[in-house]
């Protein structure tokens, strides 16, 4: 009989991570190695559970999903990350998937769903929801609007790197208006329409790095 594969499974709602355990309690090849309730338990117990799947939420109090994922695919790159999270917007599905998620399924996802992905994920195969595959397709057949300038660039940086219009004025000693003048230029030419969005745009066309975000 083969090993099982080990499980962390990863949400800051208890109720969540009783339910997920109990949907694996009756299977034999997938074993819950541990639970933590945010991303900073998450990267320790990872390594320590030797874990070869873990099942990651996005928002989350302190550590949230995407740094957490980072931080592992970095440490531990042979651990493969399937986020299970209720939001699929441009904003939560394309900062995780250029994390390094392995896939992404929503919590509404029928159980044996959720195990074909497990084991799929634990064989280094991408699973995707339906709805987060069409808004990647729609997302690669966008045409871009334009070029960044380099200062605009350097404001979209200081955004994803979570600095509010006022510390970022004071980072390039421009005054806040002109911060607010060249993220509306951002948004129009990455054809989004908040800070959220043009950060997620941001990561999919290459113009932000894992680093970015920290």
């Amino acid at each position: 009989m083969s090993t099982p594969v080990r499980v962390l499974i990863v949400d800051d709602h208890p109720i969540v991570r009783d339910g997920l355990r109990a949907a694996f309690g009756p299977v034999p090849d997938i074993e819950v190695a541990g639970e933590a309730a945010d991303g900073a338990e998450a990267v320790r117990l990872a390594a320590e559970l030797a874990v070869d799947v873990v099942l990651m939420d996005l928002r989350m109090p302190g550590m949230d999903g995407v740094r957490a994922i980072r931080l592992l695919r970095e440490a531990a790159p042979a651990i493969r990350v399937l986020v299970l999270t209720t939001f699929d917007s441009d904003a939560d599905v394309l900062p995780a998937i250029e994390a390094g998620a392995t896939g992404y399924l929503l919590k509404d996802a029928p159980t044996a769903e959720l195990l074909r992905a497990v084991r799929a994920s634990h064989r280094g195969e991408t699973v995707l929801a339906p709805s987060v595959a069409g808004l990647l397709v729609g997302q690669v057949r966008r045409p871009a609007r334009g070029a960044l300038s380099p200062r605009e660039l350097e404001v979209l940086r200081l955004v994803a790197g979570g600095s509010t219009n006022k510390e970022a004025a004071a980072r390039l000693f421009i005054s806040e208006a002109s911060i607010k003048t060249h993220l509306l230029h951002v948004y129009a030419k990455l054809d989004v329409r908040d800070r959220a969005s043009a950060v997620a745009e941001g990561y999919r066309r290459g113009l932000l790095g894992p680093a970015d975000g920290r």
